[in-house]
């Protein structure tokens, strides 16, 4: 959804993160965001010192604005980063707030930004971004999971793309090597859980169940095209089940291509209000954006906030045909 009021950057808040996953973000990093934006508004420079630090900021960004223009935050970091802008960015908007969020990839996965920009370097993204106001402004969706009240930006899933972040901590790698191995070495010892998922009270899926993904950015960890068709910001969420007719250990390479929506026992659907469930009782392994839930239950609702965050990205592709 294209947004063309307040259509000029009013001024920029660059949020950075130092630690953000395994590509440290250095002062000259820094900087050289920094003065690109600097080419076509005011700048200033936040740097986060621990959970929580980037969240205040975008938060108070969002209430200290005062133009009538776009107030651009940029978050500099990992999808860690991103998601703790988000929840700042939400907890401070009021009825017609013109703060907007561009994301600079510094962390592991980066889908985050991939989502928004592809593989375009980030010079062009900030310079396309903050120049080409109202085009590259876009309302894009979130969701909600219910039970957690948790916003989710990028993406949620169950199952086997969930495991995969417990079976990464033990890979001796770093950045996305580490997230490749972590996939690999969850797959080979993983066991299909029994599952439900409902899409807008209907049954879509119901038996052995290897993975659940909801969203949101149509890549997980860069390379992942578990969403193919994923539209940021068409009110709905794309929702991909992995059933019994897919073994765990084929999953990898087919992730990389697109590929396992063709196969047998996969249900490819879009809705408005997810439900995942494990039908045995046992908890439910969940992650959102990156990060592993730590959650006794078995079932969660995901539902989509359309809409409701400004992004600077690219313009909208033309729709494809969808069937919900």
């Amino acid at each position: 959804m294209a947004d063309t009021a307040g259509a000029y950057p009013e001024d920029c808040l660059v949020i950075a993160n130092p630690a953000a996953g395994t590509v440290t973000v250095t002062g000259e990093l820094v900087r050289e965001v920094a003065d690109r934006c600097a080419r076509h508004t005011r700048v200033t420079v936040s740097l986060t010192d621990g959970p929580g630090d980037a969240e205040r900021a975008a938060r108070e960004a969002v209430r200290t604005r005062t133009g009538d223009g776009t107030r651009v935050v940029v978050a500099v970091g990992g999808d860690g980063t991103v998601l703790e802008v988000v929840n700042g960015l939400m907890a401070g908007a009021g009825p017609g707030e013109r703060t907007a969020l561009l994301v600079v990839p510094g962390g592991t996965g980066n889908s985050g930004y991939r989502s928004h920009w592809g593989t375009r370097p980030w010079q062009e993204a900030v310079d396309t971004g903050l120049g080409a106001l109202p085009a590259a402004l876009r309302r894009l969706d979130l969701a909600r999971v219910r039970e957690l009240d948790a916003l989710v930006v990028l993406g949620a899933g169950a199952g086997l793309t969930a495991e995969v972040l417990r079976s990464a901590r033990e890979v001796p790698l770093r950045g996305r090597a580490r997230l490749q191995a972590g996939l690999e070495r969850a797959a080979s010892v993983f066991t299909p859980y029994p599952g439900r998922v409902t899409i807008d009270g209907a049954v879509v899926h119901k038996g052995e169940t290897v993975l659940v993904n909801i969203g949101g950015g149509r890549h997980r960890a860069w390379q992942y095209l578990v969403l193919p068709h994923s539209v940021l910001d068409d009110g709905l969420l794309d929702v991909c089940v992995v059933g019994a007719g897919t073994d765990p250990v084929d999953v990898p390479p087919l992730l990389l291509t697109g590929e396992h929506v063709d196969r047998t026992g996969v249900v490819y659907r879009t809705g408005r209000s997810i439900v995942v469930e494990r039908t045995d009782g046992l908890p439910l392994c969940f992650e959102h954006d990156g990060e592993l839930v730590p959650y006794e239950g078995s079932r969660l609702t995901i539902d989509i906030l359309p809409g409701a965050l400004p992004v600077l990205c690219e313009p909208a592709p033309a729709r494809p045909e969808r069937t919900r």
